[in-house]
């Protein structure tokens, strides 16, 4: 997707906790704020991260649409691609796709772990991709099976991206994706590591590696009060810390061993009582607004394409939408 200079690279996730009846007028808001960016979530088992994309397209005008992200084993990709490519369809060139592995914990609860998910997402990317572009599919992959199956309505151009944290992981993005979505806790350094993982799979198959997109997710809360708004961001840092465990994001900070220390002594309780204040400067945005352009302006530095803001705590969104977009974009 060709993004215009008349967008800002500043978007929005909107939370799964978000009640689906506030959507409409929180998509709304964000276009009318003038980010460049709209992302909704599918964490399970919160709000279905397709039928609300297609509630934030019909909602707005122009802004693009990220749908960030699916798990690759959640639906056959036949159906994902029945879905995206009726979405698509009904709304030319503002949808993007996200695929990703699943939180293994919601995965697991309804069983679909996957043995290989570096394999399970290359079928599940690959097989969507083929299907889009009008292709009929017979062929038993280790994961999903086709016999015959071709889309009435096909849609093709439609951006895919990775929603993916590790190295291996990275570079199957790199090499079959047209974007990385990175996850909260990306932070600078992790940026760079994960752009040369990018780069080292779009030469497997040929592909751009300048052209690949990388939208990143920040956990962000944005006050004249500074001491407020990192108390605000920090518990949701410790809680995303706990569940999610050492990945390549914090060890590139060389920080795992510290963090697994803290989960094995008590999760989330001893992280966000232990955590030093320095993993809030680095693995959030949060703090006065000129602090929190110049924290923006770094991840876009660094190699992000675009930055999006999780506002926490989720209920607060729209203030701090609103108030994001008078005292913050006007700094970029």
């Amino acid at each position: 997707m060709e993004m215009t200079d008349t967008y800002s690279p500043v978007g929005v996730i909107l939370h799964g906790s978000t009640p689906p009846e506030e959507l409409i007028d929180l998509c709304r808001l964000v276009e009318d704020c003038e980010f460049g960016e709209l992302w909704l979530s599918e964490d399970y088992f919160f709000l279905g991260g397709i039928s609300s994309t297609a509630v934030a397209l019909q909602s707005t005008e122009r802004i693009p649409v990220g749908l960030g992200i699916i798990s690759a084993v959640v639906r056959h990709p036949a159906v994902t691609a029945m879905e995206l490519s009726t979405i698509a369809r009904l709304f030319p060139g503002r949808m993007m796709a996200g695929i990703g592995h699943g939180v293994p914990a919601w995965t697991q609860q309804m069983g679909l772990y996957p043995a290989s998910p570096l394999t399970s997402m290359r079928e599940a990317v690959t097989a969507i991709r083929r299907l889009l572009e009008g292709e009929t599919l017979t062929e038993e992959g280790d994961y999903f099976s086709f016999d015959e199956v071709v889309l009435t309505h096909p849609a093709e151009g439609v951006p895919l991206y990775c929603g993916v944290v590790g190295p291996k992981s990275l570079e199957l993005s790199g090499e079959i994706a047209d974007g990385t979505v990175a996850s909260v806790v990306a932070a600078p350094r992790y940026l760079e590591f994960a752009r040369a993982a990018i780069a080292r799979g779009a030469e497997v198959s040929g592909r751009d590696a300048d052209q690949h997109r990388l939208p990143t997710f920040a956990l962000y809360n944005v006050d004249t009060d500074r001491e407020k708004a990192r108390e605000a961001a920090k518990a949701l840092l410790a809680f995303y810390l706990a569940a999610v465990g050492p990945t390549a994001m914090t060890g590139v900070y060389e920080v795992n061993d510290q963090l697994s220390d803290m989960i094995s002594r008590g999760g989330p309780d001893v992280v966000a009582a232990e955590m030093p204040e320095e993993w809030l400067d680095t693995f959030a945005i949060a703090g006065e607004p000129d602090e929190c352009a110049e924290k923006i302006t770094d991840l876009l530095g660094a190699g992000a394409t675009s930055v999006v803001l999780a506002p926490v705590p989720p209920d607060n969104g729209r203030e701090l939408i609103e108030l994001t977009a008078s005292s913050v974009l006007p700094l970029l």
